[in-house]
């Protein structure tokens, strides 16, 4: 397996199926509304509430609550520091199937 370090492990923050769902939306999205976000990822409104929620924690997002009428939004933007980690772990899944193809 020439050239790849098994010793740096992914990010386990976006590594979770579900959040990697997620950050793969946003990274070729401005932002996306909570509803759009649960059509794309096929997460339930409650996983999906949970793993924006990690996400924020971690910085990777920034969450926004508006407004439209009497309807409530959540808006869901990359922050970033999400674009670099992103980044960072496509690079490492690049470089994993680099090593086994």
């Amino acid at each position: 397996m020439s050239g790849f370090e098994f010793a740096a492990d992914p990010d386990r923050v976006i590594h979770e199926p579900a959040r990697l769902k997620i950050m793969s939306v946003l990274s070729v999205a401005e932002s996306a509304d909570f509803t759009y976000l649960m059509r794309e990822t096929e997460l339930t409104r409650g996983n999906l509430s949970v793993q924006l929620t990690r996400l924020e924690e971690a910085g990777y997002i920034a969450i926004e609550k508006a407004f439209v009428g009497k309807t409530p939004r959540t808006t869901a933007r990359m922050t970033p520091g999400g674009k670099k980690a992103f980044a960072t772990y496509r690079s490492y899944l690049e470089r994993l199937l680099d090593a086994t193809g």
